[in-house]
């Protein structure tokens, strides 16, 4: 089984589901095959800002069950940049050192993070200036970290995406009203795209292609033309107005958050249509609960090739899925490409196909 090893792991940025089915495959495979010993990390990198750190040993009988549960066991933020950390006073500090001494303190042989493109970026930061061994698992319901075509998360989010669309269809024709859907996507329209393609939306409105208003209203003319008394619309939280602005909204503690946009097109099509107009902003629902099987699937290949790279003493790498089978990438080359809905790709050229409207 090779020399004995102990590693940490850790979940970053937004949570999702399928984090928790990526901790038990670590665990069972760093257990159960090798022997060693696998320390969870609270909180994601704040957990080794504490001293001692926060952590909770991880056996098999403690992960057993969490295949289908949703969320981290661990806890996660995507706030609090540990090089430049809000602190009590208001001032900003960098903690960087202190989550280096965290890790030899805890006397980590490697550290195993899950995070997006941003979380990946910080964590491989820190490992290169404490000289840190890590190994990253992509997570993101965006689906936009790069090299990868799939990244936990995202195959759930579809998903209730896609029963929302299923279920607005009977509303929608029972009240002749168009119904937008809002969905997450921070940058990227791979949820929109993927779920109104499956839900069977008349409009797909994504960051990665523009449009018009007045082109949008023909569609939804022309339906009403052939004797459709409704419409579904989906649009991702990521597109701006027709004339490029970004739509956000300022929640209770100041923050500014996307999001809106699903209103300000409501508006606008009821004065363009005269169409009774509802908004459903799904938010994070999206995130949570029971991970889909292909979710599960690859989070428990994810785990066990992170695991297995360990063994390797192949760090500075990240695990992806490429031609139906998982592969490891330099992280560097993981975060510097991405991966935006291709507009040129098959399911925007599906779409367009089935007659749905995306853009100009």
């Amino acid at each position: 089984m090779g020399e004995h090893k102990r590693i940490g792991i850790l979940t970053s940025g937004g949570d999702c589901a399928g984090l928790n089915a990526a901790i038990r495959a670590v665990v069972h495979r760093a257990v159960g095959s090798y022997g060693w010993e696998v320390l969870g990390i609270r909180q994601a990198t704040q957990g080794l800002m504490h001293h001692p750190p926060k952590v909770m040993p991880l056996g098999i009988d403690k992960v057993d069950s969490l295949l289908t549960a949703g969320g981290t066991v661990l806890g996660t933020t995507n706030e609090g940049n540990p090089f430049a950390f809000p602190m009590p006073d208001g001032t900003i500090s960098d903690r960087s050192s202190e989550i280096i001494a965290g890790y030899h303190e805890l006397g980590l042989d490697a550290i195993i993070g899950i995070g997006g493109d941003g979380s990946l970026a910080i964590l491989r930061k820190i490992a290169q200036q404490g000289n840190l061994n890590l190994v990253g698992i992509p997570k993101t319901i965006d689906n936009d970290v790069g090299v990868t075509e799939h990244s936990i998360g995202c195959d759930t989010a579809v998903n209730i995406a896609t029963e929302a669309i299923d279920r607005l269809h009977f509303t929608a024709a029972s009240h002749s009203r168009v119904m937008i859907l809002e969905v997450m996507g921070r940058d990227a329209g791979h949820i929109a795209i993927s779920a109104g393609i499956s839900g069977g939306a008349d409009v797909i409105l994504i960051p990665e292609i523009p449009y018009s208003l007045d082109n949008l209203c023909q569609k939804l003319f022309e339906r009403q033309d052939r004797g459709k008394n409704y419409s579904l619309i989906v649009v991702s939280e990521a597109v701006r107005t027709d004339t490029g602005e970004t739509v956000t909204r300022t929640n209770r503690l100041g923050q500014c958050r996307l999001g809106g946009i699903g209103d300000y097109l409501a508006d606008r099509i009821s004065a363009c249509t005269g169409a009774e107009t509802r908004v459903i902003v799904l938010g994070h629902i999206q995130r949570g609960g029971t991970p889909s099987p292909l979710d599960r699937l690859i989070a428990s290949a994810f785990g066990v090739a992170a695991v297995d790279l360990i063994a390797e003493g192949k760090y500075d790498h990240m695990v992806g899925w490429q031609n139906r089978q998982v592969v490891s990438v330099p992280i560097g080359e993981a975060i510097a490409q991405y991966r935006a809905v291709d507009p040129n790709g098959t399911l925007v050229k599906t779409a367009k196909g089935l007659g749905i409207y995306l853009g100009d």
